[in-house]
C-alpha cells in the first residue's frame, strides 16, 4: 500500500510529509550537523542538495509507492520549514523501524517527539501493530525523545550494525500503534 496517499500527517506543531526538492539544501546542511553525523547514522557519508533531490525522484519515489520506505519531512505546522527528517524502514506485514533527526534549528521545541507521534498514526493507518527503534546508548537526547514518544526499551543493549554500516552499541525500543 502506497504511504504517500496517508500523508501529510498534522499536529499542533509538527507536520510529517513527503520530502520535497525545496527541502534539499537544508536537508543537506541538516546532514553536515556534528550530531546528526555523529548519532544519525545515515546510509550516505555525504549529502548534497542534488544527491537529495536524485534520491527524493528515484529511491524516496520508489520506496513512497510500494510502501516499504518513507524519508519524511519534520517541518514546522505553521511555516512549513523544514525541521529534520524522519524515516520508516524495514516494514514488515505487522511492525517497521523509525530513525529520526532533527536540524539545529529544530531542535528543544518537541518536533522529534511529535514527528514520532505522527508516525505512529500513520502506522496505525497502514495496518502495523507496532514501531520499532534503535539509539546509540550514549545518545541520551534520542533515548529521551523515543521515551517521551511512548518508546519502551527492550531488552539489554547489544552491538549492531547501523543504516551506515557502523558497528555501535544500540538499545532497541518498540511502541504499539
Amino acid at each position: 500500500m502506497s504511504l504517500r496517499a496517508m500523508l501529510p500527517r498534522s499536529g499542533r506543531s509538527v507536520t510529517l510529509r513527503e520530502l520535497e526538492p525545496r527541502d534539499a539544501d537544508a536537508y543537506a546542511a541538516g546532514t553536515e550537523d556534528p550530531d546528526v553525523r555523529r548519532f544519525g547514522h545515515l546510509p550516505e557519508p555525504r549529502y548534497t542538495p542534488q544527491r537529495v533531490r536524485e534520491l527524493i525522484d528515484t529511491e524516496i519515489a520508489g520506496g513512497l509507492a510500494s510502501g516499504t520506505l518513507a524519508v519524511l519531512a519534520l517541518a514546522d505546522a505553521a511555516t512549513d520549514d523544514f525541521l529534520g527528517s524522519l524515516v520508516v524502514f524495514d516494514v514488515t506485514p505487522e511492525s517497521a523501524e523509525v530513525g529520526f533527526w532533527v536540524a539545529p534549528a529544530g531542535r528543544g521545541r518537541g518536533a522529534a517527539a511529535a514527528g514520532l507521534g505522527l508516525a505512529r498514526d500513520l502506522a496505525r493507518a497502514r495496518g502495523l501493530t507496532s514501531l520499532r527503534a534503535r539509539t546509540a546508548v550514549d545518545n541520551a537526547a534520542s533515548r529521551r525523545v523515543l521515551e517521551r514518544a511512548g518508546f519502551q526499551p527492550v531488552g539489554e543493549p547489544t552491538e549492531d550494525v547501523t543504516p551506515s554500516g557502523a558497528a555501535a552499541t544500540v538499545q532497541a525500543y518498540v511502541v504499539s500503534v
